[in-house]
C-alpha cells in the first residue's frame, strides 16, 4: 500500500522555525568546561582571543618586578623586527624603572595596566578594586604620558565585581589563550612547544618578562620564527580587539592562579 503525506505550508515553516531556534538556543546554553563562547554582553566580560579569520596573533608580557629581563627581552624583539606586542606593567614597578618603560613605549609597543599591589583583586572590596585600578592609572599615565585602557588583573583573578568596576573605569580586561608558563623556567623547548602548539588564530599569548623568567628571551626567536613560518602576523591586543567579534570565555569567579603570582 502507498501512503502519501500531505503537508500544509505554514506547517511546515513554522516548524523548520521552531527547530532553528531550538538548535541556536542549544547552541547558546551548551558550555564546554573551559573553553566556551559566551553570546550575551549583557555584562563585563574578559578577553581571552577573538575571533577572526586573519592569521593575527597578540604577544603579551606581564612585568612586575626585577630589571634583568625587560631589555634582553626588547633586543630578541627588535633583532627579530618584531614591531608590535603588548607589555602589562605593574604600577609599582613602572614607577622605579621609568628609563625602561620609556624604552618600552619609544619603540612602539603597547603598554596596559598590570594593577598596583599584586594581589587577588577578588578578595579586595569594591573601594579597595577601585582604588588599585585608579592608583595604577595614575602612575602609568604619570610615567608614560598616555593613559592605558586595558588591564591584565594580578594573578589574572577576578570575579564579576572585579569586572565591573574595571568597566566603569573605562578599561578592557584582558586575559589569555595560550600560556607559556615560562615563569616556571621548564625549559627553551618546553616554551616554545607549549606556544607554537597553542597558538590559534586570535589568540593572546601570555609570557613574562620578570626577573623570574629567566630563559624567555631565549625561547623568543624560535617561538617567533615558528609561528612566522606557519603565516602568523604578530599584532598588538589593540589591533587584535578591533576585529568584529570578540570571543571570551564565561564570565564568572575565577579561583587565585597562584603560578601568575610570578608575573
Amino acid at each position: 500500500m502507498n501512503v502519501f503525506w500531505i503537508l500544509n505550508g505554514n506547517k511546515v515553516k513554522k516548524a523548520v522555525i521552531l527547530t532553528v531556534a531550538a538548535i541556536f538556543a542549544a547552541a547558546i546554553v551548551y558550555v564546554e568546561s573551559d573553553n566556551v563562547s559566551v553570546f550575551s554582553y549583557d555584562e563585563p566580560t574578559a578577553i581571552y582571543s577573538v575571533d577572526t579569520d586573519k592569521k593575527w596573533i597578540a604577544l603579551t608580557f606581564d612585568i612586575s618586578w626585577g630589571e634583568e629581563r625587560a631589555e634582553p627581552i626588547l633586543e630578541v624583539l627588535q633583532e627579530n623586527g618584531l614591531n608590535k606586542a603588548t607589555f602589562f606593567l605593574s604600577s609599582p614597578w613602572a614607577k622605579d624603572h621609568p628609563e625602561i618603560v620609556k624604552r618600552i613605549a619609544d619603540l612602539g609597543y603597547e603598554i596596559g595596566s598590570h594593577g598596583h599591589k599584586h594581589a587577588n583583586y577578588s578578595e579586595l572590596t569594591d573601594e579597595e578594586i577601585r582604588k588599585q585600578i585608579t592608583t595604577s592609572t595614575h602612575i602609568l599615565t604619570e610615567v608614560t604620558g598616555k593613559r592605558p585602557n586595558l588591564i591584565r588583573l594580578p594573578n589574572g583573578d577576578f570575579d564579576k565585581r572585579v569586572l565591573q568596576i574595571s568597566e566603569e573605569l573605562n578599561y578592557k580586561v584582558i586575559q589569555w589563550g595560550t600560556d607559556s608558563r615560562d615563569w616556571r623556567n621548564p625549559g627553551v623547548e618546553e616554551i616554545v612547544n607549549r606556544v607554537v602548539k597553542g597558538a590559534h588564530k586570535g589568540d593572546i599569548i601570555l609570557m613574562h618578562a620578570s626577573d623570574s623568567s629567566k630563559q624567555t628571551h631565549q625561547a623568543l626567536p624560535e617561538i617567533i620564527n615558528k609561528l612566522r613560518s606557519q603565516g602568523f602576523t604578530f599584532v598588538t591586543v589593540s589591533e587584535l580587539m578591533n576585529q568584529t567579534d570578540l570571543q571570551d570565555k564565561e564570565v564568572r569567579d575565577n579561583p587565585p592562579k597562584t603560578p601568575s603570582s610570578s608575573s
